[in-house]
């Protein structure tokens, strides 16, 4: 698995939109689609800002074999957070679980 794939793996574990990747790392859309299908090349500086949204080590992102579970990965990125943000997110979390019970 290639860094690409790892790094659409890891979006795609934190349920985060192309969009708002691209706009943490300051390019548009299009460019960081062109990332994650391996046809443009992935700098140092995009690891290390992909490691920090994704809230794992660079060389996460670089060897496939270290890979991070979401849980580790999301708490975190949530313990960085003040506390306003951390109650926002519980409130989030808790109207979904709210929502999936209504569907069952």
């Amino acid at each position: 698995m290639g860094i690409n794939e790892r790094i659409k793996n890891f979006r795609n574990q934190l349920h985060l939109s192309q969009e708002y990747v691209a706009n943490f790392l300051g390019i548009n859309r299009a460019t960081y689609t062109q990332m994650e299908n391996g046809k443009r090349k992935i700098t140092a500086e995009d690891v290390s800002r992909l490691s920090e949204l994704f809230g794992v080590t660079a060389d996460a992102l670089l060897n496939e074999n270290r890979m991070s579970q979401p849980a580790t990965v999301f708490a975190r990125s949530f313990e960085k957070l003040d506390e306003n943000d951390q109650a926002e997110i519980m409130n989030l979390i808790k109207f979904k679980e709210q929502m999936k019970m209504q569907r069952s």
